[in-house]
């Protein structure tokens, strides 16, 4: 599992966010506070707190590809 802070700071940055997400095939989930939902979901997404930092998990090993598409998304720092 890889765990990174994204920030989707507009509705474009989330579509582009769940467009991306939705082509693998294992699990990514999103963690803001106590609330966990499915990284593929922009009713899920949506209902988060989208001001602060998000947390994306995503639960493979083979997470190269992803990381490259999701780095527009990550927080500098």
């Amino acid at each position: 599992m890889v765990a990174v802070d994204v920030m989707l700071n507009s509705i474009s940055d989330v579509k582009k966010f769940v467009n991306i997400v939705s082509k693998y095939d294992f699990d990514i989930d999103l963690t803001s506070g106590r609330y966990v939902v499915d990284a593929k979901s922009i009713m899920g997404i949506f209902s988060l707190d989208l001001a602060k930092p998000i947390m994306v998990e995503i639960h493979s090993d083979d997470t190269g590809e992803i990381m490259k598409e999701l780095k527009p998304f990550f927080i500098e720092g």
